[in-house]
């Protein structure tokens, strides 16, 4: 792409990525290898991110577009979630737009109009989107950074490999050389050169970040007998363990459909509020027991894995598997989706022999052998790392490459503490139909005072996404909520001092967010 495709994005004053994470974000520090990729793609480098969920993946390609000529290409596997995305940047007062199947043709039209006239600071779109005469189209816009996000999907040697992001060869050329930035929350290393290979990246810059993720706590559950003892009732763990955090979200995951029915139908007749979500229902179904899981008008996802990649939801309290996944990387792919705002989350995970076995009778679709045998050593590997003892941090990020001390209090190995010791005996006795809120994870190292200041800002959180029909953490996280409550600011000055504060949300919803914290 020539220069003269670059005209007149930015009225920003912005010239430094400091600025932007201060006076839009409302935060004052760079998480690790934020700052190293922003300054690459800025230099227009080429750049591989491999950085865990919750790391702060999309701030690497959002501060740049508020710096950067032309606009920001993100390609990204799920178009139910782009919405929601682009929600939450305009909020921040980001130009920012989505190109999906649920746009009518008038919105389409004058979304490409708005991207040729270089108004876009942000495109959000789909790897399938490319397939047709769109490619074409968007070379001639003034594009000036390509972001494929959940990178892994180019390569079958990943967890989640996708044929449409096979077809993004090619692309960097056709969009004039332009720097190309890949992100993934698991690439091993053989995963991550695929990767460099498929997009055609040149000498790419790279940060790799810990998978140590401390506010993640480990539980594995082996079914079935145990050491000739009866095995634990997944169903009674399960209902115990919601009961102990009510009100708070979850994600079941199965691994099958019929599994994610007959739990949903279970949880549902105990009085929790739960609903399914697996490939087999329709799109419109699907699309609306997410909404309402994103939007908390239901606490509990019971899903396979077709629902999670790339939620955003932040205050995910409790991911249970129900059935042991089919890969580590799988399984750290799946336990991300909690605690992404870096507060304190529970993942429990049970696991068996037999469902390795069961894994088996999907082998029978790869036609490649190698591929069909490492899948199931995958598979393997996993079962071993669960039915092991020790530190599981360490051994989950041994198999990332990365050395790690034992977590001491982040993992049932380290802290002793089995599921049982999770589940409250009140929750047990609690029975059908408790709505009472318990102890927040987010709000744990609060104060009484503090706890019930934290849950009328969630109230008031929870009118203004619904009065805005977006979900709750599209208003504020929780993190900012818990600094709101313990810092107990007065004025507009002061509560921009809170994490997670920046000027737009402040002019939007500061002053109802004061008066809450007023009353004490």
């Amino acid at each position: 792409m020539s220069d003269s495709h670059l005209p007149l994005l930015h009225d920003a004053p912005f010239t430094d990525p400091q600025q932007v994470l201060e006076a839009i974000f409302g935060y004052r520090e760079f998480r690790p290898g934020q700052r190293r990729i922003i300054d690459a793609v800025l230099a227009g480098h080429d750049c591989i991110g491999v950085m865990p969920t919750g790391a702060g993946k999309s701030l690497t390609f959002q501060v740049p577009s508020k710096l950067l000529p032309g606009t920001v290409l993100v390609l990204s596997p799920l178009i139910s979630l782009m919405k929601d995305q682009v929600d939450a940047l305009t909020r921040f007062g980001f130009r920012a737009a989505f190109l999906n199947s649920s746009l009518s043709f008038d919105e389409r039209r004058e979304r490409l109009a708005q991207l040729r006239r270089g108004e876009l600071e942000l495109l959000y779109l789909a790897p399938e989107a490319l397939e047709g005469g769109l490619r074409a189209l968007i070379a001639e816009c003034p594009v000036s950074l390509v972001v494929v996000d959940e990178a892994h999907c180019i390569s079958q040697w990943g967890h989640d490999f996708r044929p449409a992001y096979r077809r993004l060869r090619g692309l960097k050329q056709e969009l004039g050389d332009i720097p190309v930035l890949a992100l993934t929350a698991t690439a091993t290393r053989p995963v991550a050169g695929d990767i460099i290979r498929q997009l055609g990246m040149k000498k790419p810059d790279g940060f790799k970040g810990s998978f140590f993720r401390p506010n993640l706590r480990l539980t594995a559950v082996k079914k079935g007998q145990v050491d000739g003892k009866p095995g634990r009732n997944f169903r009674k763990d399960l209902v115990g363990l919601l009961r102990t955090y009510p009100g708070e979200s979850a994600i079941v995951y199965c691994m099958s459909r019929k599994a994610v029915e007959q739990t949903t139908e279970f949880l549902r007749a105990q009085g929790l509020r739960a609903l399914p979500y697996h490939a087999g229902l329709d799109d419109d179904v699907r699309t609306r027991h997410q909404d309402a899981f994103a939007r908390d008008e239901v606490d509990v996802i019971v899903a396979t894995v077709a629902f999670g990649m790339g939620i955003d939801k932040g205050d995910v309290r409790l991911v249970i598997h129900r059935d042991s996944p089919k890969s580590i990387e799988a399984w750290y792919q799946e336990i991300g989706r909690a605690g992404r705002d870096g507060l304190p989350s529970e993942c429990v995970t049970y696991y068996s022999w037999a469902d390795v076995i069961a894994y088996d009778r999907f082998l029978g679709s790869l036609e490649d052998d190698a591929l069909r045998e490492e899948t199931r050593k995958k598979t393997i590997e996993l079962f071993r790392l669960l039915d092991r003892d020790g530190c599981r941090h360490q051994a989950l990020c041994r198999y990332f490459d990365e050395s790690l001390a034992s977590c001491g209090s982040s993992c049932d190995g380290c802290t002793g503490r089995g599921v049982g010791e999770l589940i409250s005996p009140a929750a047990l006795a609690r029975g059908a139909g408790a709505r009472t809120r318990g102890a927040s994870h987010a709000a744990e190292s609060l104060d009484e005072a503090g706890r019930e200041r934290f849950d009328r800002l969630r109230a008031l959180r929870k009118r203004l996404a619904d009065a805005e029909g977006v979900p709750a953490y599209i208003v504020f996280g929780d993190a900012a909520l818990r600094e709101m409550a313990a810092l107990r600011p007065r004025d507009l000055d002061q509560m921009l001092e809170v994490p997670g504060v920046g000027p737009a949300k402040l002019a939007r919803y500061g002053e109802a967010f004061l008066e809450v914290l007023r009353e004490g």
